[in-house]
């Protein structure tokens, strides 16, 4: 890991992302208290596997669970139910210099009327965006407003019929709606990575967006998973493209977020996964990822969504390194509402662009989220401990007598 001597120029702070006063500054006792509880739970990993089936059971059975739900696990990584619910959250993170990626998050619906309405939800994310530089970037999901068989259909080269056509070309007008919305109101907004079988489209798609809509600045992003062996080289290759078109490419770079799910097809089809084989081998090309959208910082704008301390602080590094001013527009660190807050907040502290996923929608149309975040991050090594021993740490400093 590179070594850091990063401090803010203006205040001479040195970058730490151990410091929870900082870190939990804009959380309540009481909502410490309800964190610490979920993330204890949540370290179960038992408690996580059967949530799912239990949960539904009892929604279908329409016993009143849907109020501890939305006092629980939804109101610490979900902003509310509608919009306008969600503003106490964006003024909380914008409070601590945090800003806010409002993410409409509800998922599986395959229906024209549906895809039409989550539309016109995203284009008004796009309004509320704009004029408030609380909200300094937005998000969405093809499979939000195109149905996933249809795009597996295209990624695998088969011919569609007349019909099939016709959906596919109210996909891209819908695509189209939101990154010119996106574009004349001057609102960033992030395309999501799926899975490996549909993101061959959703890739081609984006890149189509950049040429119209990224020629003056960085608009459209499109997302880069590098928990899979071949993105770190698509990056480059969609690097070259835009400079040879004159536009800025726009990336946002995780690790991703359906390994279990990408392994256990390729193995039931009997192809070669397309997930990296170690663990080290996703953090060496992300952190690669890293050095060289900052060594190509004119013509490339990054979001940097992860909650791996070493990277944050590789970015931070980075930025010194290749003498990058901290708060560059081309440069923003993220990571998810309710989790990873020694991170957002410390380097919002030390004046780094920083903005938080923020899902929203109804309780049980957003549970397919929730579920699969607990999950995700029960998966990852340590990192349930680590927000349980930071959010510790925090409550022992809080009740601490004090300093004679």
């Amino acid at each position: 890991m590179l070594t850091s001597n990063n401090t803010d120029p203006r205040e001479g702070k040195q970058l730490s992302f151990e410091n929870t006063e900082v870190a939990f500054r804009h959380t309540s006792n009481a909502a410490l208290k309800r964190a610490w509880w979920l993330f204890k739970l949540i370290n179960i990993n038992f408690l996580v596997k059967i949530g799912p089936p239990v949960t539904n059971w009892a929604l279908n059975m329409h016993l009143p669970i849907k109020g501890i739900i939305r006092a629980t696990i939804f109101k610490q990584f979900c902003g509310g139910e509608t919009i306008a619910e969600c503003d106490s959250t964006i003024k909380n993170l914008a409070q601590g210099g945090v800003g806010t990626i409002l993410d409409y998050s509800v998922e599986g619906e395959d229906e024209e009327a549906v895809f039409d309405e989550t539309c016109q939800e995203i284009i008004r994310t796009i309004h509320r965006a704009n004029g408030d530089k609380s909200i300094p970037l937005t998000v969405f999901k093809i499979t939000g407003v195109g149905r996933f068989g249809l795009l597996e259909k295209l990624d695998a080269k088969q011919d569609l019929t007349e019909a099939e056509k016709a959906e596919w070309k109210k996909v891209e007008q819908r695509v189209t709606m939101i990154c010119k919305k996106a574009y004349d109101l001057g609102i960033p907004v992030m395309i999501d990575a799926e899975e490996s079988w549909i993101q061959n489209t959703i890739d081609e798609l984006a890149l189509t967006m950049m040429d119209v809509f990224n020629k003056e600045r960085a608009i459209i992003y499109n997302t880069y998973q590098l928990y899979r062996h071949d993105k770190l080289e698509s990056l480059q290759e969609d690097h070259d493209i835009a400079v040879a078109e004159g536009f800025i490419l726009g990336a946002k770079l995780v690790r991703g977020a359906y390994m279990e799910k990408e392994r256990r097809r390729a193995m039931e089809m009997g192809y070669k996964s397309p997930i990296q084989t170690t663990k080290q081998a996703t953090d060496d090309d992300y952190n690669k990822a890293l050095e060289y959208c900052v060594a190509n910082i004119d013509t490339l704008a990054i979001v940097a969504g992860t909650h791996n301390e070493d990277s944050c602080q590789i970015l931070a590094d980075l930025l010194d390194q290749y003498q990058v001013n901290h708060n560059h527009p081309h440069i923003y660190f993220s990571q998810l509402l309710g989790m990873s807050d020694n991170l957002s907040f410390n380097l919002a502290d030390s004046k780094y662009n920083v903005a938080k996923y923020v899902p929203y929608g109804p309780v049980q149309a957003v549970l397919p989220y929730l579920f699969r975040r607990a999950q995700e991050n029960t998966a990852i090594a340590g990192q349930m401990s680590r927000e349980l021993g930071l959010i510790t740490k925090e409550k022992k400093r809080r009740t601490a007598p004090p300093a004679p």
